[in-house]
């Protein structure tokens, strides 16, 4: 009953998080091999632009410098996602243009325009003993269930010429307010609900929101997830976080060291 469960709520969150769960969790097996994006592997960051209006965007490759990468942040896994992946995200919006804001960071794209944008997925490493390969099935199962239950956290840098970071944070900020009664967002009939938006609290750079919003799931039942977004100089940065056990909370250590990174 337990892994029904968990199949049927993977299935409602697929439609809000593709890109990041279904590649994150092995569900489509449509992550691509990481041919077409910069490696990342070393650890030094680079300063964002330090005031909004000041000089031009970040190119995509300095952005993708500056993306968390895989062993600079304790218990979690960073991985790339897959171009067909990224492809299929961005046929994600809102059914509310109001409401776009959101959903265009949830969906790795960045609010307004961007001149460019990066992202990666994080996903919480599960705790207690790893299982060999001599565990019996109720072991293995037992841990993937552990897996499945892990805070996954989409980490998206959008940078802006002029005053474009300043007036997308203001979009998104506004849009939280407006979308407080729920939206719906996917693509084309795979709809998924946000019945909710409540305000959050996350300070960082020069400007942070946070919301809670909750995502119907099968049954009627709801799965708090968490969207934390951060204004650095020309560059927003956004994190949308969920668990598809519903169990999930805002991902400030994540949040925490991209904003450091960032400068």
């Amino acid at each position: 009953m337990r892994r029904t469960t968990v199949r049927r709520t993977a299935v409602a969150a697929s439609a809000v998080s593709l890109a990041l769960l279904m590649s994150a969790c092995g569900g489509s097996g449509k992550s691509e091999a990481k041919k077409d994006e910069p490696k990342d592997k070393a650890s030094s960051s680079a300063p964002a632009q330090s005031a909004a209006g000041g000089a031009g965007a970040l190119p995509k490759e300095q952005l993708t410098k500056l993306l968390l990468a895989d062993g600079e942040l304790a218990d979690h896994k960073v991985s790339e996602i897959g171009a067909s992946d990224l492809a299929m995200a961005k046929t994600m919006t809102s059914d509310k243009a109001e409401c776009k804001p959101l959903s265009d960071v949830m969906m790795l794209q960045g609010a307004g325009s961007p001149a460019a944008t990066a992202a990666r997925k994080i996903m919480a490493k599960p705790k207690g003993p790893a299982v060999g390969a001599d565990a019996s099935p109720e072991e293995k199962t037992a841990a993937a269930m552990k897996g499945l239950g892990a805070l996954i956290t989409s980490d998206t840098l959008a940078s802006y010429a002029g005053q474009g970071a300043t007036e997308a944070f203001a979009a998104i900020k506004k849009a939280g307010a407006d979308c407080a009664g729920g939206f719906a967002m996917g693509g084309g009939s795979d709809k998924t609900k946000i019945k909710k938006v409540a305000p959050a609290t996350y300070s960082a750079g020069d400007e942070a929101v946070a919301f809670t919003l909750s995502m119907e799931v099968e049954g009627g039942s709801d799965n708090p997830t968490h969207l934390v977004v951060v204004r650095k100089g020309n560059t927003v940065a956004g994190f949308y976080a969920i668990s598809l056990t519903g169990q999930s909370e805002q991902p400030k250590a994540i949040a925490d060291a991209q904003v450091k990174k960032l400068g």
